[in-house]
């Protein structure tokens, strides 16, 4: 049975992967209502795209802040008065503390390109060019504390192919990303997903590996 699950969605740029949870619930593909669209950067495009749909949005400047931990304060308590049922990273390039994700355990997702484990981290695309690598990846992961390090969720590899560059990584990645993140979603909203204690539940069976999407 489905629910409409509540999202907060985090971004830091052009916002392309909170556009596609928005196009798969305004096509009615998605059961979900977008409370908030948060950036701490003032510029990101993302917000001309949650404005455009009509959505709350609110921006929280990183540099405004002595500290890490005061920003996470701030942002957490605007959250916590929210209620999200999951807060979604979108492209969101802070790194979270411990405190604020202890706050909201088993709710903040975050999608990575890389095959997780490997390539934690920023400049993902050019680092697996530099070591010959034949396939990169996209993971969906739940957040913990340690950076890029909690279940992987969702997981889906494309070819390297020769003569590639960073940039052909990187479209290839976000064709994927575009389809992952609604679909995740899906399951997180028909219950067919379920985040408990930090384990994750596919269909009512334990998931020990990631689940391979299939575009």
């Amino acid at each position: 049975m489905s629910r409409t699950i509540k999202l907060a969605v985090l971004i830091s740029g052009n916002g392309s992967n909170l556009q596609s949870i928005i196009d798969a619930i305004d096509s009615g593909q998605l059961d979900a209502e977008i409370k908030t669209v948060i950036s701490n950067n003032r510029s990101a495009h993302g917000l001309v795209r949650a404005t455009r749909h009509g959505l709350p949005t609110w921006v929280l400047e990183h540099r405004d802040f002595e500290d890490r931990d005061r920003f996470d304060d701030a942002l957490q308590h605007y959250l916590a008065a929210i209620e999200p049922d999951y807060i979604v990273l979108a492209g969101f390039m802070r790194i979270l503390g411990p405190r604020f994700i202890e706050a909201f355990a088993d709710k903040i997702l975050n999608i990575h390109p890389s095959l997780l484990p490997a390539y934690k981290g920023l400049n993902t695309h050019q680092r697996a060019l530099d070591n010959n690598e034949r396939e990169h990846g996209v993971s969906i992961h739940l957040v913990t504390a340690k950076l890029d390090d909690g279940p992987v969720i969702l997981q889906a590899g494309y070819p390297i192919k020769p003569g590639d560059k960073a940039a052909d990584l990187q479209r290839r990645g976000h064709r994927l990303e575009h389809q992952m993140y609604p679909q995740l979603l899906r399951w997180l909203s028909d219950q067919s997903l379920v985040i408990k204690a930090g384990q994750i539940f596919y269909k009512q069976a334990l998931l020990e590996n990631p689940i391979q999407f299939k575009p």
